[in-house]
């Protein structure tokens, strides 16, 4: 409730009708930012096939690990600075819970779209105007309104995300995946966590490793807090080394993390990219699947697949390898001989995107 104070006050400052007027010209910035955007993809891709169009047709296709499609054809009217993306072609609308209702589906395109625009603009209603959006309904992304639809927020998003990122060949693929976890039992424990995973590479910069990406805007346990307020050890959390797909920029390494269960407690998970690996783009490789293990106190070493709920006993140890990114671009014969290992030059951070970063860790 503090921003209504705020609004309040600038109405009483400058009254209503100028508020109201500077709030429509946000709007019509990021709608100008997204045309131009829409502008420059048909200039580019002319470019490149040497053809003088002012229509361009873009598609895509990316797949859950239950084998459901989501299938993308973005029409770009480069003339009217107009687009429609047509998601003719997913899949039905599954038995289990990660159907992602329309605002999902919405929510995903706003984001690329705001990611993909040069400007610092405010992310606004605005970027969606010269979009039509076609869904077909009764699909994975415009369910039934009884479908279950939890796991569309948290993994089938970030499909979304991944199919309209190849569509415009802006990166490779990230982890796709939230990695969540949780546990308790019936002594009012429980806990919940997401884990961080590979970024997907791109035109000039390598991904980012151990990184939430896209969706998530979560900050996970400390160790020692974990240990010291759940009935658990944490064996193990680094780095998955090599799990992030080659290329002349790499995508970034996922993580592993191990977690030995002190008392009886019920483990659930629901993971993707777990069969289908996040994808390299313009030569680069794939990122490597995840993958969900559990080792039984007699050392029995189980695949627990990307979803699932398990009764874990006291000495069980609970492993998750998460996706790494996809690569982008082939690599030079000449580079063959580089490390893969990424390597990131240390800089001073500043600004106030870092001020706010700063004041959200302080909280």
């Amino acid at each position: 409730m503090d921003g209504l104070p705020i609004i309040q006050e600038l109405i009483d400052i400058y009254s209503l009708k100028l508020v109201q007027a500077y709030m429509g010209y946000i709007q019509d910035n990021a709608e100008t930012a997204v045309k131009d955007l829409l502008k420059t993809v048909v200039h580019s891709l002319s470019e490149k096939e040497n053809k003088n169009k002012d229509k361009m047709k873009l598609q895509a296709v990316d797949y859950m690990d239950d084998g459901s499609r989501i299938c993308l054809c973005i029409d770009i009217n480069g003339q009217e600075s107009k687009a429609k993306f047509d998601f003719t072609g997913t899949s039905e609308q599954v038995w289990y819970n990660w159907n992602a209702p329309r605002s999902i589906t919405y929510s995903a395109i706003i984001y690329c779209l705001r990611a993909m625009i040069a400007h610092e603009i405010p992310l606004n209603q605005g970027c969606m105007r010269p979009i039509e959006v076609v869904l077909p309904s009764g699909s994975l992304l415009d369910p039934h309104k009884d479908a279950a639809v939890v796991g569309g927020n948290v993994l089938t998003s970030q499909r979304l995300v991944d199919v309209i990122l190849r569509a415009f060949g802006a990166c490779a693929a990230s982890q796709g995946c939230m990695n969540n976890i949780t546990w308790g039992d019936n002594k009012a424990t429980s806990y919940y966590e997401t884990i961080a995973g590979g970024a997907g590479a791109g035109p000039n910069w390598h991904g980012r490793s151990g990184v939430h990406t896209h969706m998530t805007n979560t900050r996970i346990t400390d160790p020692e807090i974990l240990e010291k307020r759940f009935p658990v050890v944490l064996q193990k959390f680094c780095l998955r080394p090599l799990s992030g797909g080659h290329g002349k920029f790499h995508g970034g390494d996922g993580v592993d993390r191990r977690i030995l269960f002190r008392r009886s407690m019920t483990l659930s998970i629901l993971t993707e990219r777990r069969v289908h690996q996040p994808y390299g783009l313009h030569g680069g490789e794939n990122g490597q699947c995840g993958k969900n293990l559990l080792k039984r106190i007699d050392g029995r070493l189980i695949n627990l697949g990307g979803k699932c709920s398990v009764s874990m006993q006291p000495g069980d140890t609970f492993i998750v390898l998460t996706p790494g990114g996809g690569g982008y671009g082939k690599v030079n014969d000449d580079e063959e001989n580089n490390s893969t290992q990424t390597e990131f030059q240390s800089f001073v951070e500043r600004g106030s995107l870092f001020d706010y970063k700063l004041a959200q860790e302080g909280v």
